[in-house]
């Protein structure tokens, strides 16, 4: 009787070892999935748009205020691509590059609740790469849609 719960002991633990491998490897091909999903959404552009497409946005601090104002401005004009929030986030997420890309795939990786909050997406950018709350309190009426 032990040496049977012995061996099932042991072809569980090796199920276990085996399940998180493969656990391991599609995590790694869902992150790769994201990267070329994002790479393929920077190339879209819809036709005759009054508001020019966004440019990427790589981490640099002093580009993310441009970067928030290109992407909602974007997105206002746009509103029936993006009704919710989770979309929004997606938008922001296929524009990032660079070290903005690599704080966001932990998010992703975890499937963080923060991906379909739009504006707790917006705060946590802001406090990653850098933004003088005394300029944000300005311009919070005009953010809260988009």
């Amino acid at each position: 009787m032990v040496d049977e719960l012995v061996l099932l002991l042991h072809a569980l633990l090796m199920r276990h070892r085996a399940l998180s491998i493969e656990n391991s490897q599609l995590m790694e091909q869902l992150r790769l999935l994201v990267c070329e999903r994002a790479s393929l959404l920077r190339q879209v552009r819809p036709p005759s748009c009054p508001v020019p497409f966004p440019e990427t946005f790589n981490g640099e601090s002093s580009r993310l205020p441009e970067f928030i104002v290109q992407t909602a401005s974007y997105m206002l004009v746009n509103e029936n691509r993006f009704c919710n929030d989770a979309m929004k986030v997606a938008f922001l997420i296929s524009l990032l590059t660079g070290e903005a890309e690599e704080w966001v795939v932990p998010y992703i990786e975890m499937d963080s609740p923060i991906l379909g909050d739009y504006r707790a997406f917006l705060d946590e950018m802001k406090q990653c790469f850098g933004w003088d709350d005394d300029e944000d309190d300005d311009d919070d009426d005009e953010e809260d849609d988009y």
